[in-house]
């Protein structure tokens, strides 16, 4: 059956807290009144999927499909603000404070069962290999055009795949990895808060993204991490392909094609997290300020 919005909301503190939860709990981790949690409960103790302040086997079969399946990361870029690091390795691979930049994401998608995980490489491709050692699951995908088209071009690589889908720019440092979660009731982008910004950000309505901009103030700066559900997923499969082969389709950013071009096609949610859970290290003078050893 299809879960409402309360249903899952509700559910998916259940499935993811280690004991039972009373209502006030869960008052607290979803934001719903307490007088909606207390009918929405009732109803989930009738279907079978709650019980005692925890969930059931039938619940979590419930909430089976709305679980992420696969994570997938664009990692084939340059990096050229970060030189002179990225002349010898790929911005993902660069360490800081002794770990990868990627190897944060990865170890969070695997922490929320997401195993099934995609690099979609192209600069200094081989360099990926190294991965393996420790993440065996790993699956590459090749971007032969990524020194002359924009990231919609790894997209397109994995526009089959996004059904069900993360999404992540492969070069963000996480602090915080319980952002990434099991699961997902809509398409979202992971967004900051912002009174004021230069760089990338959405314009909302009603949790909804309704305009995809380069600064603005009272707005939210867009993250580099998605989630697709399957209906969206689909139409990416397709929309990605006409707006890159369209005029000028080479030189998109990938989630231009539903935040712009295709809008109409698709309500993307907002998801907030907080500056202290992630950041992009975009130059080298950020890189030396998060860690000193490349302050030679």
């Amino acid at each position: 059956m299809e879960l409402t919005r309360r249903q899952f909301d509700i559910m998916n503190v259940l499935a993811s807290s280690k004991r039972p939860l009373t209502q006030r709990d869960i008052e607290k981790m979803t934001g719903h009144s307490l007088g909606a949690i207390n009918r929405c409960v009732r109803e989930l103790n009738e279907l079978g999927f709650v019980q005692n302040g925890a969930i059931t086997e039938n619940g979590l079969i419930a909430l089976e499909p709305y679980r992420v399946k696969r994570a997938i990361f664009l990692a084939a870029g340059f990096g050229s603000r970060l030189v002179p690091i990225t002349l010898n390795t790929p911005k993902p691979l660069v360490r800081i404070r002794g770990v990868r930049i990627i190897d944060r994401l990865i170890d969070a998608c695997l922490a929320a069962g997401i195993n099934e995980i995609y690099i979609i490489r192209g600069y200094l491709a081989e360099q990926f290999d190294q991965l393996l050692y420790k993440y065996p699951m790993i699956r590459f995908l090749e971007n032969p055009v990524y020194n002359e088209a924009n990231n919609i071009s790894s997209a397109l690589v994995a526009r089959y795949l996004l059904s069900g889908a993360y999404v992540f720019e492969a070069d963000l440092l996480l602090s915080n990895p319980s952002i990434i979660k099991k699961y997902h009731y809509s398409s979202n982008f992971l967004a900051i808060h912002k009174e004021r910004t230069d760089d990338w950000c959405f314009e909302v309505k009603n949790g909804v993204i309704v305009e995809e901009k380069v600064g603005g103030e009272n707005c939210w700066q867009m993250v580099g991490i998605s989630y697709w559900n399957e209906a969206d997923g689909h139409k990416l499969s397709q929309d990605i392909e006409d707006i890159y082969h369209s005029p000028g389709g080479k030189e998109r950013y990938w989630e231009q094609v539903p935040l712009v071009y295709r809008r109409d096609r698709y309500n993307v949610e907002i998801r907030e997290c907080f500056d202290a859970d992630i950041v992009e290290i975009d130059t080298f003078r950020e890189l030396k300020a998060v860690d000193n050893t490349y302050d030679v």
